[in-house]
């Protein structure tokens, strides 16, 4: 695990932040009543604040997914650009480089993913730059999630 943690709870700094951010978002979003135009601005802001590797992979996923799966309602997720099914579930999530100091962003699923391939699957996945071929394997995967 990446970044320093601390001997009374185990935790980095980093993850501290991402469980505080969550906890805001459930705050905002009993406030707000989830609604799906506050989770994208929310999500659009996260991506915006963002180094410019990591803006640039977190836009083309954004791209990607509102056009692959526009059922999904976007959102942010401890912190992280995330979207929903409409049971408010999070299938998926974009997980930049910098959010815990790893050397690669991911594209990461939840257990809502649609993803099951027998006894062992992948559920999260590295991306170190944007091609043809990495939007058609993320086109694929998102399909696979929400079919």
């Amino acid at each position: 695990m990446a970044g320093k943690t601390t001997e009374t709870d185990g935790f980095t700094a980093q993850e501290r932040a991402a469980m505080k951010e969550r906890a805001a978002e459930l705050r905002a979003e009993g406030r707000k009543g989830a609604k799906k135009a506050d989770g994208l601005q929310d999500l659009l802001e996260k991506i915006a604040a963002m180094a410019p590797a990591d803006r640039a992979l977190a836009e083309r996923v954004h791209v990607t997914v509102s056009a692959t799966a526009p059922e999904l309602s976007p959102k942010t997720w401890y912190g992280m650009p995330a979207y929903a099914n409409d049971e408010g579930k999070v299938v998926l999530f974009f997980q930049d480089s910098g959010k815990f100091n790893y050397r690669y962003s991911t594209l990461g699923f939840q257990d809502a993913a649609h993803l099951d391939d027998g006894d062992m699957w992948a559920a999260s996945f590295a991306l170190l730059r944007w091609s043809p071929a990495v939007e058609e394997k993320v086109v694929e995967l998102v399909r696979a999630a929400v079919s």
